[in-house]
């Protein structure tokens, strides 16, 4: 008797996981998706300030939006781990396109109560982006081959990157040159295309589940306080989106403090996306080089600098830097700690664990929404950069490189 084997499939690079028919819909889909986020969100944004020209109110929409990570996250994960990921990731984007759509159609008709329009298809379009988030997250190595999880883990960045780079000029271009109706109408039609990608591209059947196997979220839970490494990575993930959200709420505050209009509140968004674009590319070139729990310390210290130059950025020139600063230390961070929270997670986990990271890097933004927005209103908008910088500091005293490696759990029960 001759025993035949079949030599696995070679790994492919990035190249042919982008173009590949099956990662390359989630990739290019996640690509629109992300960017159309980024652009309701500065649209958003713009609108509530020009309503109402507080930045607590502005830190709202973000509370709206981001809010219901806080509450649905854990159940959305256990959807992923235990149902239909490609569908789920469906759902999700028919919610956000309604979201987006509704506002469109509000503001066309008439602009009349145009901040509540305004919060309630942002509520929309959060509760569409916790529904679809875990799965979007969590399906990524049921789409590849072996080898390929660390090509495919920094693809996986790559959309929220460029969508956090050009998202805010595309809405802030569309704000200032066509109108608010216009630009919520382009955000829905861009997530309509992920839509599309999903129903005609055939996604693999998902896990089948294992008899005996814990599918509670309190399972998840009990393994990340197991955890010491991981457990780190996730809380420095909810400080990290605190610390970002500046990037957002304050820009516009930012902006008249310079004496600037919507199109400087889209450039210092840009600015900050740039920072983050060019922190990826040179992790990409580096191909692993750098251990994940160093490209992690690295990157707290940076963003933590970059809110501390904004907060004397008085200047443009000064604010702008202090942008690019904190985008690219924003860039390493979150690489690095998705990577060490990936590495991590176990498969029959990891849509629950993958929705903690979601509360922690959204679910924080309400929080930093709040805080930041309320200490612009009740002080000025450099003492909330200086709010954001300090939040970062104790965090990345304890996100050592040494504290972001170890065993793992010996047991998962």
């Amino acid at each position: 008797m001759t025993a035949q084997t079949t030599a696995a499939p070679q790994a492919r690079g990035a190249l042919g996981l982008m173009f590949d028919p099956v990662f390359g819909a989630l990739f290019w889909g996640k690509m629109f998706s992300v960017v159309a986020v980024w652009t309701h969100g500065i649209i958003a944004a713009i609108v509530m300030y020009e309503a109402t020209g507080s930045a607590l109110m502005v830190g709202l929409v973000g509370v709206v939006q981001f809010g219901p990570q806080l509450i649905l996250s854990p159940v959305s994960g256990k959807w992923a781990d235990t149902g239909n990921p490609a569908r789920q990731i469906l759902l999700g984007r028919v919610l956000c396109m309604v979201g987006s759509g509704s506002i469109a159609v509000w503001l066309a008709i008439t602009e009349a109560q145009a901040a509540l329009a305004v919060l309630l298809g942002t509520l929309l379009v959060g509760v569409g982006f916790v529904v679809g988030g875990p799965a979007m997250q969590s399906i990524v190595p049921n789409l590849i081959r072996t080898g390929e999880l660390s090509t495919a883990m920094a693809l996986n960045s790559i959309p929220m990157t460029v969508g956090r780079m050009i998202g805010p000029v595309i809405g802030a271009y569309l704000a200032a040159h066509l109108g608010y109706a216009e630009g919520f109408a382009a955000s829905a039609g861009l997530h309509l295309i992920f839509a599309i990608f999903l129903l005609v591209v055939r996604f693999p059947a998902p896990p089948v589940r294992r008899e005996g196997a814990d599918y509670r979220v309190r399972a998840a839970l009990k393994y990340v306080w197991r955890d010491k490494p991981l457990f780190l990575a996730l809380l420095a993930v909810t400080t990290v989106g605190f610390a970002a959200d500046s990037s957002i709420t304050l820009t516009p505050s930012m902006a008249d403090a310079l004496g600037g209009d919507t199109r400087l509140v889209g450039a210092l968004s840009a600015v900050f996306g740039v920072g983050a674009a060019l922190g990826m590319a040179v992790l990409a070139l580096l191909r692993g080089r750098i251990a994940a729990g160093w490209v992690s310390s690295v990157g707290l210290w940076l963003l933590c600098a970059g809110c501390a130059v904004l907060a004397f950025g008085t200047v443009t020139p000064v604010a702008v830097a202090g942008f690019w600063l904190a985008g690219l230390g924003f860039g390493w961070a979150m690489t690095g700690l998705s990577t060490v929270v990936q590495e991590r997670a176990p498969e029959e986990l990891r849509g629950r664990i993958m929705a903690l990271w979601l509360v922690g890097f959204l679910g924080s933004r309400p929080i930093a929404a709040a805080v930041l927005g309320g200490a612009a209103d009740a002080v000025n908008v450099f003492v909330a950069f200086g709010i954001a910088a300090a939040s970062v500091v104790g965090v990345a005293v304890m996100c050592r490189p040494s504290t972001l490696i170890g065993g793992l759990p010996a047991s998962r029960d």
